[in-house]
Order: C-alpha cells, then structure tokens, then sequence
C-alpha cells in the first residue's frame, strides 16, 4: 500500500509538472509585450470591431484591438466613451489600430487625438498599419506603451522597425482584408532573423491551425475571420452563414473597394461587377501627384460600402474574409475560441 501511495503521489507530482510547463509555455515575448495570458490577437476590422467583440477577446486571455472608426462612424460611440464602455466589459488588456498612411492633414489630427485619448484611458498597446509607425512610437513611448507594426514582407519589416516597432503583424497570402503576397512559412522564414516577436496573420480558423503557426516559430497568432463567426459579432447573420459555407476557393481579391486588392467572399454581386478596378482609376493611383486624392476617393467610398453591406442582412455586396473560412465550421461565442485554442497549445506543449 505505501509504495502504491507514493507511486499516486509521483504521477500526482508529475501531471502538475506538465500542467505548470504547459501554462508557461503560452507565454511569448508577445503575451509579455500586451500583458496578456493567450497569445491571440482579436484584429482591428472595419466594420466588424464592435466593442463587445474587443472585450470578449481580451476577457479570455487574449487582445480584442480597438478599431477607431468602426467604433465610431460604425457602432456610434463617441471615441472615449466607447473606449470606456470597453472598459466595463472587460478590466483586461485592450489594444489600438492606428492607420498611419498620411491622406490629408485632418485625418493625421484626428488619429494623433485618438492614440493620445487611448493613452489616457489606459492603452498600452497599439497596431500601426498603412504607413511609418515612428510618430505613433514616439507619441507613447513616454507612457510605456509597446507598437506593432502590420507587414507583408521583408523591406516593409525593417522600415517598421527603423520607425520603432517592438514586432511585427506578419500578414500573409491567407489573410482577410489587404493580404500580403508570401505563405505564413515563407514570412516566418523572411522575417525570423529580424530579433523581435512575429504575429502570424492570416489562414488561422481553427485550433490546429493555431498550433501549427505557433510551432512555426510565431509568438502569437492574430485573426480577425474567425471573430466574425461569433455572437458578440455585430455583422449580419448573412454575413457569418457566408463563412460557414465558403471554401478556400470562394476568396477572391478585388480592386473595386479601395483601389488595391482587398480579399472577399465570391458573391453574386461580385461575381456580375468584377474584381478589377477601372484603366483610369489605375493610372490616377499610379500618379505621383494623383494617387493620394484616389486612395482619399476609396476610403471614403469603402467607408460607406463596407458598413453597409456587412451590417445589413438585404445586402451581399461585400463580405471582406480571409482563406481561414475553409477551417470554420460553426458560430461560437469568441472566449470560447480564445479558451479552446490555448487549451490545444497546452496540448500540444504537454
């Protein structure tokens, strides 16, 4: 009996061992960058970053990211009111999109307002994307906050990290929304000697695929499809049933919303439109002194597009997504993604 006591006690001792190792092995240089338990980043969409989305995310352990204008022109919150609504929610971790690219001189001062606002509610934590992350940097490295930059390839890493990122949002050939040209291998292949943590965006839809990506070398893995198929969403059902059903083959890249390829779900609308935007409007965005007022002409445009055609269940004209559709099979409340995926790393790590 005694020795069958402390053989119990020794497989006792061991499986907290393994259970010890497998919750430290969630941890990356990432989770300690955002604070964080689970090593998921809820992505900055437009329109589909509703708050209660972005609280969901980060109350199971991962970061839901703010993204400023679907949290206003979008869900009609006023910036910092909807920053505190978040903040109600969930007393977590939250992060921020900042859009970078420099179109006019009033979309950088509403930006610079926002990012100083976030700050002053308490985020920490900031995704720049479409530009030189310098200024966001710079405007919160005196309040500890830590900046990721959004990239595709190689010559666009080193200019983030020039401009002060601490990592890297590595956006692949697989993503939703504006999808880089390399697989997440050749990214992580590219970008792995750089020194800093790598995010792998794009492709991910369920738990083996998170798995997958963090043995690729991954500190963390960002989606946004995945979130979309989730109660806490505010898309229109249409919407989600069209990720339910949709194959790899149905993402296709059309021009016809900003003016560069933007990954959809192949619908009707789509399909009778085509996915090519018109010569003239190509030959303006290749001007040097044309292409800003264009991309300006398209935000603006897609601004509209996109909220409507999301949000309204009459309408399919539009339904960004990324090629993860092919691994999503159900409608789940997002922890429970969150909880599900970090119990397969644990898994896997035991």
């Amino acid at each position: 009996m005694r020795w069958r006591r402390r053989r119990e006690r020794g497989i006792a001792a061991c499986r907290r061992r393994r259970a010890d190792s497998a919750v430290a092995s969630l941890g990356t240089a990432f989770t300690a960058h955002a604070g964080i338990e689970v090593p998921i980043i809820g992505g900055a969409m437009y329109p589909c970053s509703n708050p209660e989305l972005v609280a969901a995310v980060s109350e199971a352990g991962g970061i839901g990211i703010v993204q400023p204008i679907s949290l206003t022109y979008v869900h009609g919150h006023e910036f910092r009111a909807g920053l505190r609504y978040i903040r109600r929610l969930t007393s977590r971790p939250i992060g921020m999109n900042a859009l970078i690219e420099q179109s006019s001189r009033a979309y950088r001062e509403r930006m610079t307002r926002w990012v100083d606002i976030a700050l002053e509610e308490g985020v920490r934590f900031f995704v720049t994307s479409l530009g030189n992350p310098r200024w966001v940097v710079e405007r919160t490295a005196s309040a500890g906050a830590v900046v990721y930059h959004d990239v595709t390839e190689l010559k666009w890493a080193r200019k983030g990290l020039d401009g002060g990122a601490r990592g890297l949002i590595a956006v692949n050939n697989r993503a939703g929304g504006h999808a880089g040209p390399f697989s997440a291998e050749a990214l992580a292949d590219q970008l792995s000697g750089l020194g800093v943590p790598l995010i792998c965006a794009g492709g991910v839809g369920d738990a083996r695929g998170f798995v997958n990506a963090m043995a690729l070398g991954y500190a963390g893995v960002q989606m946004g499809t995945r979130f979309i198929a989730t109660p806490e969403c505010r898309a229109a059902d249409a919407y989600k049933e069209a990720i339910l059903r949709a194959t790899d083959a149905d993402i296709v890249l059309t021009e016809r919303i900003t003016g560069v390829p933007v990954s959809v779900i192949r619908t009707p609308y789509i399909a009778r439109i085509g996915t090519k935007a018109g010569p003239l409007a190509r030959r303006l965005l290749r001007g040097r002194r044309t292409k800003h007022w264009m991309r300006m002409f398209y935000a603006l445009r897609s601004l509209r597009e996109l909220k409507r055609s999301s949000l309204d269940e009459r309408r399919d004209d539009y339904w960004q997504a990324g090629k993860s559709v092919a691994s999503i099979a159900s409608i789940e409340p997002a922890g429970d993604i969150v909880r599900e995926f970090a119990a397969a790393l644990r898994a896997a790590a035991a």
